[in-house]
């Protein structure tokens, strides 16, 4: 364990923190890495012994009070060496007194909690295949919607504010991103991009479950198929719709924070953005 050297991924290698994430089932998009170095380039860490890379974790500062902890990965041989705890204490120590969020596998829940962690909710990644529908009226492209109309919403559904990660998420060649308005106000949006397999949609944040519907069928009219939505167990809601869709639960995790964070209006998550970076 003495030869394990810990240091930042630079931007151009947390490629190989999503391959691992691949390789372990979590299905990743094939633009993540682009997008989640420009959040906090020094939250990407690697532990490495004689220069092959071992485990990897992220825990990305949005601001100076909140920070979200992901890729959490010790190389299957070399797992129950300690490995994985010393990079864990190097993000928990990159995260300072900032408050720390996670998306952890269930069975890991117990562990989590010995180091500060309590659990908020679950969230339930359903996927299935569905055939492209006809694009619904009156959606438009998120791209043509006024950025701070887009920064405000988030705000009311995600601990601190990540303009520069929201921006990437939705220029990104290959995310698709669509918007209702009502009235002028910003009722629902959300993005979909591909993946390892098929595509996930998120954000998909709604004022109610027709918008959202809404914004699904758009994004389904661009990229039908093989499709997985992360949704907060607690919102009936967003559950109702998933299987309204024909979506069935393949996986869960456990959303966890270290302390508290302002009120969130998860009632309006119909989709997580990403269980790597909240």
């Amino acid at each position: 364990m003495s030869n394990l050297q810990i240091r930042n991924l630079r931007p151009e290698e947390i490629s190989l923190a999503v391959d691992w994430a691949a390789a372990e089932g979590w299905n990743p998009g094939l633009r993540d890495a682009a997008c989640f170095a420009i959040s906090d380039a020094q939250g990407f860490f690697v532990g490495e012994i004689d220069g092959e890379p071992v485990a990897t974790v992220s825990c990305v500062s949005y601001d100076d009070r909140f920070s979200f902890l992901g890729f959490y990965i010790v190389r299957q041989d070399l797992r129950g060496a300690g490995h994985g705890l010393r990079i864990w204490n190097a993000a928990i120590a990159h995260a300072g007194a900032r408050v720390i969020g996670l998306d952890g596998v269930v069975a890991q829940q117990d562990n989590y909690k010995k180091s500060g962690f309590r659990l908020a909710y679950a969230n339930i990644r359903y996927g299935g295949t569905i055939a492209a529908p006809p694009p619904p009226a009156g959606v438009v492209a998120l791209d043509t919607v006024p950025f701070a109309l887009v920064e405000a919403d988030d705000a009311t559904v995600f601990p601190a504010a990540r303009s520069a990660f929201l921006r990437a998420w939705i220029n990104t060649p290959g995310h698709t991103g669509r918007a209702l308005l009502r009235d002028g106000k910003l009722t629902a949006w959300g993005v979909i991009r591909p993946c390892r397999n098929g595509c996930k949609i998120g954000p998909l944040v709604a004022d109610d479950r027709a918008a959202a519907d809404a914004i699904v069928q758009a994004l389904l009219a661009s990229a039908g198929g093989e499709v997985f939505l992360d949704v907060p167990a607690i919102n009936r809601e967003a559950i109702a719709l998933a299987e309204t869709l024909g979506l069935k639960p393949v996986f869960e995790t456990a959303r966890m924070y270290t302390g508290d964070i302002a009120p969130l209006r998860i009632d309006r998550v119909f989709g997580v953005t990403s269980f790597e970076l909240g």
